[in-house]
């Protein structure tokens, strides 16, 4: 994002994808088996925020890392810190890319990963961080801000990655620069991910900000 310049109303659409990347055939082939279609054609920047939704199941995690693999993408995700606590399972989240965070406390967290992505966007370093905004698999009234604070302290692109059991597609939907108005751009990812359905479907999200 270029300082001094006027934001825009909401979100804007990012057509260009100047980063290519080559996944596993075998993951690609294992979710062909299973009825899944991979959406990706680029990434638009080799640092960026990837949004996860919707998140309903805990088979989302399985799907989403094949998806990871076929894709081919090093990415760092967000995890339940008593997750990584788990003998021998925490250490496979962190090799995998995971990183712990405090559900009630997640301030800090934003704050010091926006200013990793900062520097590795002016080292031209990969991060790509995944997260669900809706925060858990249960019933939430709409999204939680954290990655929007991400992407705009840290000036990186926001991918919408959906994991649409309805029609069976996993991936990059589309990528956006953020404006600044969250309740504004949050439409905008609205009307781009209606339609999309999650595993059980009555626990995913509005996408809308939430409210606490």
């Amino acid at each position: 994002m270029t300082t001094g310049a006027a934001r825009p109303r909401a979100a804007t659409e990012i057509a260009e994808r100047t980063v290519s990347l080559r996944g596993s055939r075998l993951a690609r082939a294992l979710l062909r088996l299973a009825g899944w279609r991979v959406l990706f054609d680029g990434l638009p920047a080799a640092q960026g925020v990837a949004v996860v939704y919707p998140h309903t199941s805990n088979w989302d995690f399985v799907v989403g890392l094949l998806a990871k693999w076929a894709i081919g993408l090093p990415i760092v995700f967000w995890g339940k810190d008593s997750l990584f606590k788990v003998p021998l399972f925490g250490g496979w989240l962190r090799w995998l890319g995971g990183r712990p965070v405090v559900r009630h406390a997640p301030q800090g967290a934003v704050a010091q990963m926006a200013a990793q992505l900062r520097q590795a966007r002016e080292q031209g370093q990969w991060m790509w961080l995944a997260l669900a905004p809706e925060g858990t698999r249960g019933r939430t009234e709409g999204w939680r801000s954290g990655f929007y604070h991400l992407a705009t302290q840290a000036g990186v692109p926001v991918g919408l990655v959906v994991l649409d059991y309805g029609r069976r597609r996993v991936g990059f939907d589309s990528f956006w620069v953020v404006s600044g108005d969250l309740q504004a751009d949050l439409a905008s990812f609205a009307r781009r991910l209606a339609g999309c359905r999650g595993l059980r479907a009555r626990l995913a999200a509005p996408v809308r900000p939430l409210i606490s």
